[in-house]
């Protein structure tokens, strides 16, 4: 997968070459293309934002320095071009699945006070945000979609199937994880884990993961079909005061 990254600050992005994602650089599973807007600034001083028109706080990125960025980039290889904006809608699970599945794809990073509504409405083909709250620049934004995106590709992960039981896979909470020691400071691992019983065990991780899930984010229980089983489960819960 190729991601262009549109950006002032490209050292941002040296964390990049650590951990998984590094490996899956070095392996050619993934190329992260950095383009700096700077170097298409609008004069010597290297400007490329500039106050908005109507007044307002802040500074605004110039139209003219992103979009011949963007243009630097073939369109075979750009694919979807995605601003990162507390304004976009909310990422999540199924969109990270989604954008995994491209060949290309290219993100826009904001400073300042946002980017010429040009751009947006005439390049952007999607506004996306991490979630309600303000960060300096959409670079660790892009950071965070990076990451997610990666391990959803083929041949990233050692353990092909390790995303298919992460959280919000199945649209719950992933279920309490224990390792060793089978004890510590007197506190034990649930005994059903140590079993050995496979069954059991699928049964307890299961129902602890909806457990989970209705006592830390019961408004996921909206977006998933629940079985049977499962709304059977929350009324014994829930008329047992445990909820």
């Amino acid at each position: 997968m190729n991601i262009n990254v549109l950006t002032i600050f490209p050292e941002i992005f040296s964390v990049l070459n650590s951990g998984i994602i590094s490996k899956a650089i070095k392996k050619k599973l993934l190329l992260i293309n950095l383009l700096d807007i700077r170097k298409n600034s609008i004069n010597k001083y290297n400007q490329i934002d500039s106050k908005p028109y109507g007044g307002g706080e802040g500074m605004v990125f110039m139209a003219a320095p992103l979009i011949k960025t963007i243009k630097e980039i073939s369109k075979k290889k750009r694919g979807p071009i995605i601003y990162m904006s507390p304004q976009g809608k909310q990422l999540n699970q199924k969109k990270i699945i989604s954008f995994s599945k491209l060949k290309h794809l290219t993100i826009i990073c904001g400073r300042y006070e946002g980017i010429d509504q040009r751009v947006i409405d005439n390049y952007v083909d999607e506004e996306v945000s991490i979630g309600d709250f303000i960060l300096s620049g959409g670079e660790y934004a892009a950071l965070c979609m990076i990451d997610a995106i990666s391990r959803h590709i083929p041949g990233i992960l050692g353990n092909k199937d390790s995303y298919l039981k992460d959280t919000f896979s199945n649209g719950l909470l992933k279920e309490d994880v224990y390792t060793k020691p089978e004890i510590f400071d007197s506190l034990a691992v649930p005994e059903i884990l140590l079993s050995g019983n496979h069954q059991k065990i699928k049964t307890w991780k299961s129902e602890n993961s909806l457990l989970k899930t209705s006592l830390k984010r019961p408004d996921l229980l909206k977006n998933i079909k629940l079985t049977k089983k499962q709304k059977k489960l929350l009324e014994e819960w829930s008329s047992k005061a445990i909820l």
